[in-house]
């Protein structure tokens, strides 16, 4: 599909125009941040899910998604029960995570897609950089699509202040935290 967009042309193949379901089987909410300063630790949610519309102009497109707190796993049950506690996300006060795209804009040839983050109540603009994996038919008959999205936030804008101070200097977690969206959607009938 070709799309004008402010005297720029936007090619997508295989791109459709829809609803869009996320398939959480085939996709992942991760993130990884600094850990006593000498490396990352990654986690993921376990569940979640995202609605995407695609629109005639890719640029008018949006996106919703939301993820259970209670899901998060580090590969490590006490950080993880850590992680649910009012150090850090308050899992039962703020059960979700949540997305709302507000544009989506290309910049230097790539896409954009801003929108509203929402932890432990706090909703603080960002910016995902969207890169395409493409779309095709699975052997069950479905349209999928496939896009990899990363941002990085720091963590105490979200009121997720939580760290202690290291003996050899420094602190256990670093305030920067990426996040790397591998997402697969299936196209809705």
């Amino acid at each position: 599909m070709t799309s004008t967009a402010t005297a720029t042309t936007i090619e997508i193949p295989g791109y459709r125009v829809g609803t869009w379901k996320v398939d959480t089987a085939h996709s992942e909410i991760g993130f990884s941040i600094r850990h006593i300063m000498i490396s990352k630790v990654k986690g993921k949610f376990e569940r979640f899910d995202a609605t995407f519309v695609t629109a005639e102009n890719p640029l008018d497109s949006s996106v919703t998604a939301s993820a259970e707190v209670a899901s998060i796993t580090t590969n490590e049950p006490n950080r993880d029960a850590h992680l649910r506690t009012g150090d850090f996300f308050e899992a039962e006060k703020y059960p979700t995570i949540d997305f709302v795209s507000t544009g989506v804009r290309v910049e230097n040839g790539e896409f954009k897609v801003d929108g509203d983050l929402t932890i432990r109540g706090i909703t603080k603009p960002v910016t995902f950089d969207f890169e395409f994996g493409g779309f095709g038919g699975d052997p069950y008959g479905n349209y999928k699509g496939g896009a990899t999205a990363k941002t990085t936030i720091n963590r105490e804008d979200f009121g997720l202040t939580y760290n202690a101070a290291l003996e050899t200097g420094g602190v256990l977690l670093g305030d920067t935290v990426a996040i790397t969206l591998e997402l697969q959607a299936s196209l809705q009938q």
